[in-house]
């Protein structure tokens, strides 16, 4: 405690607030950069291998890193770009990577071990399995139209849904985001309509028909398997322009402008006596 309070003495509370004005009066690109980095640009990003089997539309970029293979992609029709083991591939796995530690790191707001997710209706949060999870039926998500409020799913082994499973989101918005951390691998089956971004740390299998209507498939050690999908990481109306749900939380962590303003007052006043104190023989304004 004394080193705090030695080091907090030779702070000058003042210099602190006019720091905090020049913040507020800076224009915020809080939201501008999503946790997914560089893979935002991607639709499907595998590790060791893509694989594709039958007609699979995906809209974004399609890469592997560190492998280099990616099968079936005559089959495949692409609105973006092909990385396949180049460095677009290999920063767009460090970047998921880095939000896949970001998201399983958050503290949860409830632990769902042992429920099915289909049929529930959940609120922004952040839920957790201690291991597997699975979807049958319809998972409702409401952002309840909080512009920056975001759903993580920590899912410590498998995800797998049943055929025709689905999710539901509502009432988003432009910095809204969705992610499904899974600890190991996820299997949509067939025919599911899915939503978010999918971040698994081996492997991810979509089987015949299923979709990810917004979001992103991506494996960070394992290979991606296609069969007759379709996946979305930019679907306009459907997914409140959020870009495939990648935003959500580089938005929250700065305070509102609100909050800088009382911690300005409150470090002011802290400081107060220690400023009238050098008042006297301070001649320019520390700002």
């Amino acid at each position: 405690m004394y080193t705090i309070q030695k080091a907090w003495s030779r702070v000058k509370v003042p210099s602190v607030a006019c720091a905090i004005v020049v913040m507020l009066a800076a224009p915020s690109h809080a939201g501008a950069q999503s946790p997914l980095g560089s893979a935002k640009a991607f639709g499907v990003l595998g590790a060791s291998t893509v694989t594709n089997t039958g007609p699979t539309t995906i809209r974004g970029n399609l890469g592997s890193s560190p492998g280099n293979a990616i099968t079936g992609r005559g089959l495949i029709t692409l609105d973006g770009t092909v990385h396949a083991g180049d460095a677009v591939a290999s920063r767009a796995q460090t970047d998921a990577n880095g939000a896949f530690t970001l998201f399983s790191a958050l503290p949860r707001t409830r632990d769902l071990s042992g429920f099915d997710l289909g049929g529930l209706s959940l609120t922004p949060g952040v839920y957790s399995f201690s291991s597997s999870a699975q979807l049958t039926g319809t998972l409702t998500l409401d952002f309840r139209g909080n512009p920056n409020s975001l759903f993580v799913f920590q899912i410590g082994s498998t995800l797998t849904t049943a055929s025709l499973a689905s999710v539901l989101v509502l009432n988003g918005g432009a910095n809204n985001g969705l992610y499904w951390v899974v600890g190991s691998s996820a299997t949509l089956g067939t025919g599911t309509s899915f939503m978010g971004n999918l971040l698994a740390r081996e492997s991810i299998t979509m089987t015949t028909g299923a979709g990810i209507v917004c979001g992103r498939a991506i494996a960070l050690t394992g290979a991606v398997t296609l069969d007759r999908n379709r996946i979305s990481n930019n679907c306009g109306e459907a997914d409140f322009g959020s870009g495939g749900f990648s935003g959500g939380f580089a938005t929250q962590v700065v305070p509102e402008p609100a909050s800088f303003l009382l911690l300005a007052a409150g470090l002011s006043g802290l400081g107060a006596m220690r400023w009238r104190r050098r008042v006297a023989t301070t001649k320019s304004a520390d700002c």
